[in-house]
């Protein structure tokens, strides 16, 4: 006979590490859904025995203090333990914050699902001298307890072999609250549904008593018997409020019989401790003075790293002379491999090797043996500009982008994104959201995707659709092409070489456009008061290499799919229509102004003439237009079409034209200004993100929100670009601008004044 496939549910509070539980037993196994009917993100994935050989499936439950109604995720996992019955319950416990996180254990207990408790982080325990008798704790609670650390992997095998033998064990429901007041009135509805057949009596009959708005509605028949009873009870402190007595009679049970397994070390008291290793880190990391400086310098630093060509700025100081290093591979392959004004830094390196071996190796080889085999141009253009030209332009910036994607993995794994949301907390307050926003915007700069999937986080619909709103102004990985390859124009055709500045000045605008949107919102659209943010601040720890790389591999595999399906047909569209003319004839380099592709830009071009790439860059300015449009499929087009239509207009093949030189081909071509080109990066930043990305947006945001979601894309990134440019075009244009939002700020606070009954409309006036 076939065995039962068995699953098992992850449960635990925040930060508790469950989820780091979760990477370590799954593996790259792990996959990503949403949970039936709700927008809340659903992690299965399979743990395989090594010694049996037998395949576990793992449900990673999200993340609660308790299982009351008040949150979806709350409501999820409740459900999910109730409804599809798991084999067994893995209560993943922060062993260092014991009795807290003993309350939700108290809650799943009450239901007949086997439960195996792991105290994760229990080498931070001993590490801080202390100890958890695991054997005293599991005969108090009644079920094993099994001491583990997530993060470093240990006992996880063990913990499986428990979880296996629990879940051969049927285990009926057991309450801390039986020496309690109400524990007649929970007996007598116990013992009512389970006559009516209810599966888990225990547990309902326990939240009927607290009121649970879930319970109520389904057994109201059994209400009277809970309201005859308040009626005749009175606690001297909580008076007739059952739902604040039960939990204090948890926290109760809870000091009186499981925090004794908790033994601090010896001369040690818990309200004299000496501060530990985290703590001393907070009172630099967190200073309300420092907080901030030290993460923007901490964002530099990263950003240096990753795109900066002149790492050590000894190029910069002039330790090479004005022409700058000079390069020891010049004329092979492998030039400005390591060099290139300076030295170049980690992922400028990395970045160059790739572009190397897939255009000057691969496609440089393909495009010879084409040639050589006479195949016919149009073929060989659409397999060499068309296809590998356009993906192998996007596949050239996985480096960096990986990089990217690691050091905030690591910065959120370590717990310091924990702190930059705290500390920004005061400051995002007066905006309408709360710190927990943070996350799902610094989040932003690697994918817009799971970015906006992690709002379901935040508390209101008002916060999450402002959020979400601005989360594309914070440049995900997809638009570091168009950054550095137009930065990098700026430094060949204007002398300007400081790459790495120009390119976290951009990040820096998406966040200034970010707050100043959300302070519009915040007095407009969507007035109204924050909700309450409380956060719990995790330990400083080490980032696991296993987890790490299993998110870099997660984030690989969607990047690379995306450039071989969405990214794939767009360049062969894209092709298409460059190298085609409305007769649909084939009419290749020499033509390309007769083409589709052409008109369509010629068409668009007078729409950007204020934003510094339209008219006024002459007949051939369509081009800019054209790279925009293509960014809305997807923001690694812009550089790939740039390549291409380079091939086009300049003579040669799209591989001969790196990110930064198909820009420079650009600017050659149409004569456009530096200023020009910081409002088209700018806007490519700031307008409508990826197909991608919206449907996402269309998914996460309330009902009705999505259209006028994409006007404020297209309105904010307009005007926000046009400023930038006629600023940086004629400098004097700053004092209209300013006298502008001086009136419009005025306008915002007179409605304001009129909204709230402050102030009445003149002609109104009797």
């Amino acid at each position: 006979m076939e065995a039962k496939n068995r699953k098992i549910a992850l449960a635990g509070n925040p930060n508790s590490g469950k989820t780091t539980l979760f990477n370590n037993l799954t593996g790259s196994t792990a996959h990503v859904g949403n949970w039936p009917g709700v927008t809340v993100e659903k992690r299965s994935g399979t743990y395989k025995n090594r010694k049996t050989g037998e395949r576990i499936e793992i449900i990673d439950l999200p993340g609660i203090y308790s299982l009351s109604p008040y949150t979806s995720e709350e409501v999820i996992s409740r459900n999910y333990i109730l409804e599809e019955a798991p084999d067994c319950l893995i209560n993943v416990v922060d062993a260092t914050n014991l009795e807290r996180n003993l309350y939700l254990t108290t809650q799943l207990l009450e239901m007949n699902v086997p439960v195996v408790i792991a105290l994760n982080m229990s080498d931070l325990v001993r590490k801080q001298g202390d100890a958890i008798d695991a054997k005293a704790l599991q005969e108090k609670i009644g079920v094993p307890v099994v001491e583990i650390s997530a993060l470093r992997g240990e006992n996880l095998a063990h913990l499986m072999e428990v979880v296996a033998s629990e879940c051969e064990k049927p285990r009926k429901g057991t309450s801390v609250l039986k020496e309690s007041k109400i524990d007649k009135l929970i007996a007598s509805l116990e013992i009512t549904l389970r006559e009516k057949g209810v599966e888990h009596s225990l547990f309902h009959a326990i939240k009927l008593v607290e009121g649970d708005e879930i319970e109520c509605e389904m057994h109201k028949d059994l209400l009277p018997m809970v309201e005859e009873f308040r009626e005749t009870f009175r606690d001297p402190t909580f008076g007739d409020d059952f739902e604040a007595y039960v939990a204090d009679c948890r926290y109760k049970a809870i000091a009186r019989d499981f925090s004794p397994a908790y033994r601090r070390k010896e001369g040690s008291k818990e309200g004299a401790k000496k501060l530990s290793l985290s703590d001393r880190i907070d009172k630099v990391l967190t200073n309300r003075w420092a907080g901030i400086p030290i993460f923007i310098a901490i964002l530099f630093v990263l950003f240096h790293l990753i795109f900066g060509t002149d790492l050590l700025y000894l190029g910069a100081m002039g330790a090479f002379g004005a022409e700058g290093l000079a390069d020891p591979l010049a004329g092979t392959i492998w030039e400005g491999l390591f060099v290139d004004f300076g030295i170049n830094s980690p992922g400028v390196i990395l970045h160059n090797f790739v572009d190397i071996i897939l255009n000057n190796l691969i496609l440089g080889n393909i495009s010879e043996a084409m040639s050589a085999a006479q195949v016919d141009p149009w073929a060989q253009s659409l397999i060499c500009d068309g296809i590998l030209g356009g993906i192998f332009a996007v596949l050239g910036f996985l480096p960096e982008i990986l990089c990217l994607f690691l050091a905030f993995s690591i910065l959120e794994d370590t717990g310091y994104m924990a702190r930059v949301a705290f500390i920004l907390d005061r400051i995002f307050r007066r905006f309408g959201i709360t710190g927990r926003a943070f996350m799902p915007m610094i989040m932003g700069f690697g994918c817009s995707v799971p970015a906006m999937i992690n709002t379901r986080t935040l508390a209101t619909e008002r916060e999450k659709t402002a959020t979400i709103r601005v989360i594309p102004f914070f440049s995900c990985g997809a638009k570091l092409p168009i950054l550095t390859g137009c930065a990098g124009a700026i430094a060949q055709s204007f002398g300007f070489p400081y790459v790495d500045l120009i390119t976290v000045s951009m990040y820096i605008i998406g966040v200034v456009a970010a707050i100043l949107m959300l302070l519009l919102m915040r007095h407009t659209t969507m007035r109204g008061e924050a909700a309450p943010f409380i956060m719990e601040l995790p330990a400083y720890h080490l980032p696991q290499f296993k987890s790490l790389m299993i998110h870099l591999w997660d984030k690989t595999k969607h990047y690379v799919k995306k450039a071989f399906t969405i990214i794939f047909a767009s360049t062969v569209l894209i092709w298409f229509l460059q190298s085609f003319s409305w007769n649909w004839t084939y009419i290749g380099v020499e033509e390309t102004g007769s083409s589709i592709l052409a008109s369509l830009g010629q068409l668009i071009q007078p729409l950007f003439t204020p934003l510094g790439f339209g008219s006024q860059i002459g007949s051939l300015g369509w081009v800019f237009a054209v790279g925009a449009i293509t960014g809305l499929i997807a923001k690694e087009n812009v550089l790939g079409t740039f390549a291409v239509l380079a091939a086009m207009l300049l003579g040669g093949a799209a591989d001969d034209y790196g990110e930064v030189e198909s820009v420079v081909a650009m600017v050659q071509s149409t004569e456009i200004l530096w200023p020009g080109i910081i409002a088209y990066i700018t806007f490519n930043m700031l307008t409508i993100p990826c197909f991608a990305a919206c449907a996402t947006a269309k998914a996460e945001l309330p009902k009705g929100k999505f259209r006028w979601t994409i006007l404020f894309w297209l309105a904010s990134s307009y005007l926000i670009s046009s400023m930038i440019y006629l600023v940086l075009s004629w400098w004097w244009t700053l004092f209209i601008f300013l006298f502008l939002i001086a009136l419009l700020i005025l306008g915002i606070w007179y409605v304001n004044q009129i909204r709230d009954g402050k102030r009445t409309l003149p002609w109104r006036r009797a």
